[in-house]
């Protein structure tokens, strides 16, 4: 699904659908005010305000990352979103596909233990019975059935909170003064283009980062490229920022699943503009595997404003 425009400004219809958004925020309010299991684990929750795509995954990887540099035992909690998986399955990424345990969860397995399960409390029993020391959450921050010990706002900064608004009036899963009163700082990632910033309770730390190519496609590269996430402009952009010639964009819902006939016309099309087919790696484990040999990968990584902050926040 893509969002409405209206979401992205106040007027009538966010209004008329204002009594809604009040119901759907007093029933979140309801659910997130349910104990939560706490685990013998420290718990970190990379959770944002907004539907959609924020950067949550590229927060828990680099978080996963650091964890594992410093010695520690991690694993990673995830709903497996667009998977078919029930109850609680530990992701092997030799013997599951996106189909069954969702494309994040082969993103993040790649780095440490990753366990699929819509009750995060299952899930963090069954990583800890296996030697977890550490849970990073990629989303959840709505998700009372687990305790955290840390949670994290993650905000992009070219969106920011839309129209401020609650589901259906606008783009927020709860009001946002709710969301942040449960979290130790924000991640503002890019550009504060819509001066999320300002929107935010003045005492919450802010630690500011940007998104930064992989380096996997040389600068001069000719490339047709394509995505199916969240922002696939943000995809596009960054590729073009780092050099490589973006020859055609072609965006696609988030969590697509690409057809034969897509993945065939997509790279006739590279080929007719001699380019190079580039895709994500949230993208790359959804296409057949005849096709992952044909189609290059661009990744993401964050690039910390201060890399001492988040380090300072994993001390404590």
């Amino acid at each position: 699904m893509r969002a409405p425009d209206f979401w992205r400004h106040d007027g009538v219809l966010p209004a008329v659908l204002a009594p809604a958004a009040a119901l759907w925020a007093a029933a979140t309010a309801r659910r997130v005010a349910r104990p939560g299991w706490r685990a013998p684990a420290r718990v970190i929750c990379c959770g944002n305000a907004t539907v959609g795509g924020t950067g949550k995954t590229t927060l828990a990887l680099d978080l996963g990352a650091r964890l594992r540099r410093r010695g520690v035992a991690a694993a990673f909690l995830t709903r497996g979103y667009g998977g078919r998986a029930r109850g609680v399955l530990r992701v092997d990424p030799a013997r599951h596909d996106a189909a069954l345990v969702g494309d994040e969860a082969l993103l993040l397995a790649a780095v440490a233990p990753t366990y699929v399960a819509a009750d995060r409390a299952e899930g963090a029993r069954a990583a800890i019975a296996e030697g977890a020391a550490v849970l990073v959450m990629d989303d959840g921050l709505q998700n009372p059935t687990l305790a955290k010990d840390l949670s994290l706002l993650v905000v992009d900064g070219a969106v920011g909170f839309g129209n401020d608004r609650v589901l259906p009036a606008g783009p927020l899963r709860e009001p946002l003064v709710a969301a942040a009163a449960r979290c130790r700082a924000v991640v503002l990632i890019g550009e504060d283009a819509r001066g999320a910033a300002a929107r935010l309770p003045p005492a919450l730390p802010v630690l500011r980062a940007a998104l930064a190519p992989d380096g996997a496609i040389p600068a001069g590269q000719r490339v047709l490229a394509f995505a199916g996430i969240g922002r696939p402009d943000k995809f596009f952009d960054l590729l073009a920022a780092s050099g490589v010639e973006v020859a055609a964009r072609r965006p696609f819902p988030d969590h697509h699943r690409f057809t034969e006939a897509e993945l065939r016309a997509l790279l006739a099309e590279a080929a007719r503009l001699d380019a190079l087919a580039v895709t994500t790696p949230k993208d790359a484990v959804r296409l057949a595997p005849h096709h992952r040999t044909r189609v290059a990968v661009s990744g993401v990584r964050l690039v910390w404003q201060d890399e001492a902050e988040i380090e300072r926040l994993l001390d404590a």
